[in-house]
């Protein structure tokens, strides 16, 4: 396996300010961790036969953002990770090939709009699945990827490589609390009780809670990951204690401050 390849990668990734990285082998695929799992056509090497190795990056979504969702200002910083995730994860991959080692990266959003999900909700490739792989968090029952440093707060890009590169340990210990608040908050009543991979969420309920979100320029919801308590983002800035999402005479500040933002720059509600 390439290790001097990888700690330069890794140095790259440093270089640009990416806080998240993994790697996972493409084998990976070939041993499901839970059920159901996906079909062999949207494993990394059945999109890109020579690929060995998966690089995964995050970058983190800030809190006090997701926190006045729904909401324009969510909805831009939603837009500028997801752009910066397909620059640095195209850049990785023309670094890597440069290195002499083919490579190419996976778009954040493998699909057109969201009447294409509505005939078929799913994309070609999960790079949630491939960040539990590459050993930077674990699924909760919200079905997102919890983080020990974010919580679900994070949006995931992917590179295939034809490097053998060291593959991170998957992580063992399950973040999710199983606290429920992610089912109790969604508006769309999309998620169940039972913890992934049981209770799976209803993407057609999520979905169409995200179109009429779109149509006020306010998508994507984000009240399921505003929630989840895991995360040292949460001590970061100060935000332990739930009731703040609830009690409003204890946090009338937070809550006239949410409620402003959300009253400018989308079309109201009819």
């Amino acid at each position: 396996m390439n290790r001097k390849l990888r700690d330069k990668l890794f140095a790259r990734c440093k270089e640009m300010e990416i806080p998240l990285v993994g790697v996972a082998p493409v084998g990976r695929w070939e041993h499901p961790l839970f059920q159901p799992w996906m079909p062999r056509e949207f494993y990394p090497q059945s999109i890109y036969p020579e690929a060995r190795s998966v690089i995964v990056i995050g970058l983190p979504v800030t809190l006090p953002v997701i926190e006045t969702a729904p909401s324009i200002l969510y909805h831009e910083l939603y837009t500028t990770v997801n752009i910066l995730l397909d620059q640095y994860t195209y850049r990785l991959a023309e670094f890597l090939t440069g290195q002499g080692y083919p490579s190419m990266f996976i778009p954040r959003d493998g699909y057109g709009s969201a009447a294409v999900l509505e005939e078929n909700p799913v994309a070609f490739f999960s790079h949630r699945h491939a960040a539990l792989l590459a050993g930077l968090g674990t699924f909760g029952v919200n079905n997102m990827l919890l983080t020990p440093g974010y919580g679900p707060r994070v949006r995931f890009g992917s590179v295939f490589s034809t490097a053998d590169l060291p593959p991170d340990p998957l992580i063992t210990e399950d973040l999710c609390t199983h606290c429920m608040r992610c089912v109790r908050s969604c508006p769309a009543g999309a998620l169940d009780e039972d913890a992934y991979p049981e209770g799976l969420t209803d993407k057609r309920a999520c979905l169409s809670q995200n179109i009429s979100l779109r149509q006020r320029y306010i998508n994507p919801c984000g009240i399921c990951i505003r929630v989840c308590p895991v995360g040292k983002d949460r001590e970061v800035f100060g935000r332990q204690d739930p009731s703040l999402y609830t009690d409003k005479e204890k946090y009338p500040l937070h809550h006239r401050a949410w409620k402003h933002v959300r009253s400018y720059g989308g079309k109201r509600e009819n």
